[in-house]
């Protein structure tokens, strides 16, 4: 559907599809323009940022050039803007003549519209009634001030307890549920701020912004979204059939690798991180961060690795873009000139990681990027046995540095997605795209076509409502309206601070949801030995090797999923209402999801539940058949019955794979 501008009385009027989605007026502008002073404080991740207004000037003065052109100006003339209208791609293009560095745009909203996106948000998947920065960041530990975890997690001044919008992978992008979508081109530091009734207030620092718009229903908004970035990766089929296990034991992993297989566990993976070595710090286990093989902790891995791919168990790593100031990678780095640099000398940057100290490589030095996809990924690791690993962090670029080229706020954002590209050009250049499995945490605008895999990063071990399981689920849902086919967690959680440990149920709920996710992988956690694992006991283990085969025996669902994705850009894990956009009930749900179209997955999320509400969508006649007891559900919300070992799922009977989905509880039953 065509951009159009209409001239309105003093103003115009910017129609998508017919639907008026902005409306300036010189007695009500729509667009300002601004002056800042930002001021931006890091630590370990954690940002806070600060901006001194300097004057802020409504351009209340509209000239209409013609349908494609508007001139805006103060009334004196010392704001001036450019605005430009594409009808056929549907670009707006905003361009400050003067030199204020703040725009604000205001779009219209109907008072019942619900608005999604912001990237992977963990905490609302509707983004009304608040405000949300978009900075890729660390999202804190417990994210909900005024509780003890983030308040313990930041009482060192460190930030380190987060809020419910800070994210690892936010995004400028917003839907609606009036039927269009806008997505900026921006990588600056910018709020989508949505706390007034009938308004969506786009604050952006630049003075120049760029914004692309969409016209459909949602399933439509979200496939032109993912289109604009081009096809999805597939997940290699050989992730699908059986559980990514995750264990940094050293050479120990191996023999409690085989304990889980005697037990009957389907495994496709093996995940080692520590296979760099460890450093202990007070965080907890972390690795050693220079990405080769450390043969003290793993002697004879390649002669491992290749046994295990051999019986169809491959072995994953991990890796960063960051190289530990004590480590051989780093000299051979700097040697090159390929860190980026401080600003009051030559001299690498190094950032403080909790405890230790680390170069950042420049990746907008061509040739530090080329070095390190091939000289780290691709020989290191693609060559030396690996076939996939954790991309890690990302979101850590600092402002107060020098890079080879490009502004660091302009940069910051940038940084998951040069990252992400790294990682892309090393598997491509060993013609492996589609067979390696990479998984990233952090991300923006662009890094879609890039990554295969998210993760949900580092949640608190626990059911808390900002940080905890339930939020895997948010964040597959939102970040997968803006073009992320698939999305998993770390089963079990990660961060473990304060005394707040895994606690038996909380392992067996987790197992239930990542057995319906594309990718089921465990995690040791930050503190292994502090917290139950997969292994620790007959009633973990036995929890595992169940959901272990559940999960592969949905893996001709998820090979279908997987096609889906490529063709329809539609996520494996989908909000309700891609499916139901005239039921506005889906609208605001947020702790279930369908799997597909024919699955619909309620994980329980809350501690002690015995049963959860459950809304199944669909006309009259529709019919919900329950995987576990085969009863018929109606449309309409349901107290479902939820114990252990029995998470709601439904299936729709004429389903395809409803033969298949049928047969989950018998697969199951094999080792309960």
């Amino acid at each position: 559907m065509a951009l159009q501008l209409a001239a309105n009385e003093d103003g115009f009027i910017l129609l998508l599809g017919g639907m008026s989605i902005l409306r300036h007026r010189s007695a009500a502008p729509a667009i300002m323009l601004g002056f800042g002073d930002p001021k931006i404080t890091m630590i370990r991740g954690n940002f806070r940022l600060e901006d001194a207004p300097l004057g802020a000037s409504s351009l209340t003065k509209c000239k209409v050039l013609d349908d494609e052109q508007v001139e805006l100006a103060s009334t004196d003339g010392a704001a001036r803007m450019a605005l430009h209208v594409s009808p056929n791609t549907g670009r707006l293009s905003l361009k400050a003549l003067t030199p204020q560095n703040r725009m604000t745009l205001d779009f219209q909203i109907g008072v019942d519209d619900v608005l999604w996106g912001g990237g992977e948000q963990m905490s609302y998947l509707a983004l009304n009634g608040r405000k949300f920065p978009i900075w890729t960041s660390e999202p804190g530990v417990g994210r909900e001030p005024g509780t003890s975890l983030t308040d313990e997690a930041s009482a060192d001044g460190s930030f380190g307890g987060g809020d419910y919008w800070t994210t690892n992978y936010p995004e400028p992008s917003v839907l609606c549920s009036a039927g269009w979508a806008l997505s900026l081109t921006n990588a600056e530091y910018c709020e989508l701020d949505a706390t007034q009734p009938g308004r969506l207030r786009v604050h952006v620092w630049s003075g120049e912004v760029v914004i692309d718009l969409y016209a459909g229903a949602p399933a439509e908004l979200t496939r032109q979204l993912g289109a604009r970035f081009g096809a999805r990766h597939p997940l290699p089929a050989w992730a699908l059939g059986g559980a990514v296990v995750g264990l940094k034991d050293g050479t120990r992993s191996f023999d409690r690798l085989e304990r889980l297989l005697d037990a009957g566990a389907e495994v496709s993976g093996l995940w080692c991180e520590d296979w760099v070595g460890i450093r202990q710090t007070s965080f907890g286990r972390r690795l050693f961060w220079d990405w080769q093989w450390n043969p003290e902790r793993y002697p004879g891995l390649p002669q491992r690795i290749a046994a295990l791919k051999a019986r169809g168990i491959r072995f994953l790593g991990y890796v960063n873009p960051y190289l530990a100031a004590d480590g051989p990678l780093y000299t051979e780095a700097a040697a090159q000139g390929f860190f980026a640099r401080r600003l009051d000398s030559d001299a690498p940057y190094l950032v403080d990681f909790g405890e230790f100290d680390a170069g950042v490589v420049d990746f907008t030095n061509p040739i530090a990027a080329e070095w390190f996809a091939e000289e780290v990924i691709g020989r290191r690791m693609l060559d030396f046995g690996l076939d996939g690993w954790m991309a890690d962090f990302g979101e850590y670029l600092p402002v107060d540095l020098r890079l080879y080229a490009g502004d660091p706020m302009q940069e910051h954002n940038r940084w998951p997605v040069r990252w992400a590209e790294v990682n892309t050009r090393a598997v491509e250049s060993r013609g492996r795209t589609g067979d390696v499995l990479w998984f990233m945490r952090a991300g923006h605008t662009g890094v879609q076509t890039h990554c295969p895999l998210l993760w949900a990063g580092d949640q608190s071990v626990d059911f808390s409502r900002h940080d905890g399981i339930g939020t895997v689920i948010t964040a597959a849902l939102s970040s997968g309206l803006v073009g992320n086919a698939f999305s998993h967690s770390d089963v079990g959680g990660y961060t473990s601070l304060f005394g707040n440990t895994r606690t038996t149920e909380l392992m067996l709920r987790w197992y239930e949801l990542g057995a319906f996710s594309p990718v089921m992988r465990t995690h040791e956690g930050n503190r292994p030995d502090d917290n139950i694992q997969i292994d620790s006991t007959p009633q973990q283990l036995a929890g595992f090797v169940r959901w272990s085969r559940t999960h592969a025996a949905l893996a001709p669902y998820l090979a279908h999923l997987v096609v889906e994705a490529q063709a329809s850009g539609l996520p494996a894990q989908r909000a309700l209402f891609l499916h139901y956009p005239q039921d506005r009930e889906t609208f605001t749900i947020q702790n279930q999801f369908l799997y597909g179209a024919d699955l619909m997955v309620a994980p329980v999320i809350e501690a002690g539940a015995v049963s959860r509400r459950v809304y199944l969508p669909g006309e009259a006649a529709q019919v919900w058949q329950h995987v576990w007891t085969g009863a018929a559900f109606g449309p309409g919300w349901h107290e479902v019955a939820a114990r252990l070992g029995q998470p709601p799922v439904f299936f729709r009977p004429d389903s395809a794979f409803a033969g298949l989905f049928a047969g989950l509880a018998e697969a199951g039953a094999l080792s309960a």
